[in-house]
């Protein structure tokens, strides 16, 4: 079967959109004429970018506070779609977290909702949402990470998950080559969010990191979406690192990693 135009226009939900990479993939999917449901579970963040992204007089995109650690997320989300006759085409699942330390001295609860989140949350919501999308023909975006081409001493449950995602990525989007549904793993490399203030990150050189803006990163991961690309890497660097890097000894590759990680401490 022949792959479909790009879904253009296609409302879209997108998780964790209340800051960084997700709110600038809200505002680059608004720019592209895409209605739009965000969820996270900062609301009155979440209500102030709708009111910056509603078109003057127009409908401002749906706003859901939502904790996707809860199992029953994905059923709760589609419910309140059918209550507002939102039909998705497109589901972009950007919400996720990391934690910096060794796993045997960093809480265990924490490192299990993080692959609640990271790893089952986005899981059932794209089997929730996928069989709307290939009617509709459209699209799934999930935003893994550089992290996803390495294991990662210092942060290992999150590059982990993230490795997850990228396979799950490139796996559904080779099952569903002949649908029309296009699948994209985005995978940026260092992003300036709160990302690694969240994980905990202390040390203030990080300020110093080359970092790449979140709307460069959304702006390539929509780009690459809609020409149907499996893998999206923003960033030469980025792209060099995840080609070359794999093919060094596995020992010098982790004592980088583990380094790296310890100087964010």
């Amino acid at each position: 079967m022949p792959r479909s135009a790009p879904p253009s226009s296609l409302p879209a939900i997108i998780t964790g959109a209340s800051a960084g990479i997700g709110a600038d993939l809200a505002r680059v999917f608004t720019r592209n004429g895409h209605p739009l449901a965000l969820l996270a579970r900062d609301v009155p963040r979440l209500e102030a970018l709708a009111r910056e992204l509603a078109a003057p007089g127009g409908a401002q995109p749906l706003v859901l506070g939502l904790d996707l650690e809860a199992p029953d997320a994905p059923a709760r989300l589609a419910a309140f779609l059918r209550t507002q006759d939102f039909e998705p085409g497109i589901l972009v699942n950007n919400a996720g977290f990391g934690l910096l330390g060794p796993a045997a001295e960093t809480d265990p609860g924490r490192q299990i909702a993080m692959i609640d989140l990271n790893v089952r949350a986005l899981t059932a919501l794209t089997l929730q949402f996928l069989p709307q999308i290939a009617a509709r023909r459209g699209a799934i975006m999930n935003v893994a990470s550089t992290a996803s081409f390495f294991p990662g001493p210092g942060m290992a449950v999150y590059y982990a998950s993230k490795a997850f995602v990228r396979s799950f990525s490139e796996a559904l989007a080779h099952e569903l080559r002949e649908s029309g549904v296009r699948v994209s793993a985005l995978c940026p490399g260092p992003t300036a969010t709160e990302f690694f203030d969240r994980a905990g990150a202390r040390n203030a050189s990080l300020s110093t990191l080359a970092m790449m803006p979140s709307m460069r990163v959304a702006e390539a991961g929509y780009s690459g979406l809609m020409a149907g690309k499996r893998v999206v890497v923003p960033g030469l660097a980025n792209r060099l690192l995840t080609t070359f890097a794999p093919l060094a000894p596995a020992a010098l590759v982790l004592r980088a990693i583990a380094r790296l990680q310890m100087s964010r401490r």
